[in-house]
Order: C-alpha cells, then sequence, then structure tokens
C-alpha cells in the first residue's frame, strides 16, 4: 500500500500518536435494490496514517460515501472491522461510539446541514455543547475557529443570510471546533462556483497542517484530489491506488 506524508509531530492531536490511526480490514456492504443485491463494499482494508490526507474517487454511486460514512461510524458494514488506535469501533456499545464520534471525527458533507435560523455561531458551537461544554467556552472556541476560516464579520449571521461558500465555511469550522483527529469530507465543493471551491481546498490543506488531522476526501474534483498526499479509486468494492 502506498504510504501517507504525515504532518509534523508537533501539530498531531494527542490521539494520533501512534502508528496506523485507522485501520480497516475485510470491509464488506451490500444493498437490496429491488430483487437484486448490490455487493457496494467486498473484502475492502484501508490503513490511514497520522495526518495523512487521502483522495477517494470514482464513479458516481459505486459506494465512495457507504465508505466514508463507514469510517465515520455512521454506518456499519455487513462484515468485516474497523479499529481506531487498535481498539475495534463496531464493539463499542452505541453510548460509547456516539461520544467517540464526537470528539474525534469531523464530519463535512456536500450539503453542509446547517440550522438556517441559528447564527454561524450557534451552529459552530454545537459540538462542544453536546461534550458539556459551557455556553462561553463553546462561544469563545467558536469565534475563533470561525475567524480562522475567514468569517470574523459574519459571526452573529444566521446562516440562512450567508452565501453557499460562506456555509460550508461554517460546516468546515464546526466539523473542526473540538480539533477532531480525523476529518471526513464527502464533496466538499460539490456545490460551489470555482473561486469558492478554492478557497475551500485551500483551507483543508492549510488545516490539516496547522492541526495534524487525519483528513479523507471523497470527491470529483481532480484539483482537490491532486491535493492529497494519497489518491485511491474505489471500483468493483475494494480501493486501487492512482498514480
Amino acid at each position: 500500500m502506498v504510504e501517507g506524508r504525515p504532518s509534523s509531530e508537533k501539530n498531531r492531536h494527542p490521539l494520533t500518536r501512534r502508528p496506523h490511526l485507522i485501520c480497516a480490514r475485510g470491509l464488506s456492504k451490500r444493498f437490496r435494490n429491488g430483487g437484486t443485491e448490490v455487493d457496494v463494499l467486498q473484502d475492502l482494508d484501508l490503513e490511514l496514517q497520522p495526518g495523512e490526507t487521502l483522495a477517494i474517487i470514482g464513479a458516481s454511486g459505486i459506494g465512495k460515501s457507504t465508505l466514508l460514512h463507514i469510517l465515520g461510524t455512521l454506518d456499519r458494514p455487513d462484515s468485516g472491522s474497523l479499529c481506531f488506535n487498535h481498539d475495534n469501533l463496531f464493539e463499542y456499545p452505541e453510548e460509547r461510539l456516539a461520544k467517540f464520534r464526537n470528539e474525534c471525527i469531523g464530519f463535512v458533507f456536500q450539503f453542509h446541514h446547517l440550522l438556517p435560523e441559528f447564527s454561524a455561531r450557534e451552529n459552530t458551537m454545537l459540538p462542544a455543547l453536546i461534550q458539556g461544554w459551557s455556553k462561553p467556552k463553546a462561544a469563545e472556541a467558536a469565534d475563533e475557529i470561525l475567524v480562522r476560516v475567514g468569517l470574523k464579520d459574519r459571526l452573529g449571521y444566521r446562516v440562512g443570510k450567508l452565501s453557499g461558500g460562506e456555509q460550508q465555511r461554517v460546516a468546515l469550522a464546526r466539523a473542526l471546533l473540538l480539533k477532531p483527529p480525523v476529518l471526513l469530507a464527502d464533496e466538499p465543493t460539490g456545490n460551489l462556483d470555482r473561486a469558492n471551491s478554492e478557497q475551500v481546498h485551500r483551507l483543508l490543506i492549510e488545516l490539516n497542517e496547522e492541526i495534524g488531522m487525519t483528513l479523507v476526501v471523497v470527491t470529483h474534483n481532480l484539483d482537490l484530489a491532486a491535493r492529497m498526499s494519497r489518491r485511491v479509486t474505489l471500483a468493483d468494492g475494494r480501493l486501487a491506488p492512482v498514480p
């Protein structure tokens, strides 16, 4: 397997100091489509190093989002294991798994899933509030990351009043509020124009370097894929390296 190029040790999250931060073995997932069963993932293996950046590319409907959801524990495979620092995540009880997901996984999707009547600050605070932070502490952390993604003048704006590019930056800020060791992004610029896409691409790379997070991106955007340290394609249920 092609090795990634992790970021420097000094910026890494404390949970990411061991080799093979994430190790998936034998992942299989089958869906039923009418009377037909479709094998989306077939005995798939994947290893991710601390600080690595990985692009997953492939045809639409091939199972890329399904794989990302399993890596983020939003879905379960029919068979196989998913380990984080050598712990098999799907052996966790649901409450512990939800806690792990909140603390250790950041998600950014093509559709940002923000609450339109809440402000940029209020949307960004949510992961910290779920973890039990006080509102002042959560607001302070939210303001800090929102300023970092270029939204200093939009902190109190309701997200329904923000542009598409600004909304996606709020979603990115929310995903990174707790500085998770892993960020999973599913077509993060699929709904943005070229200028806004470029801005989000640049932020993803800069924040990967600053925080030391492992970044996995599902994308059709070849410009974004080219910026990752490793690229794989999903076909016939398995991953293959892309030169």
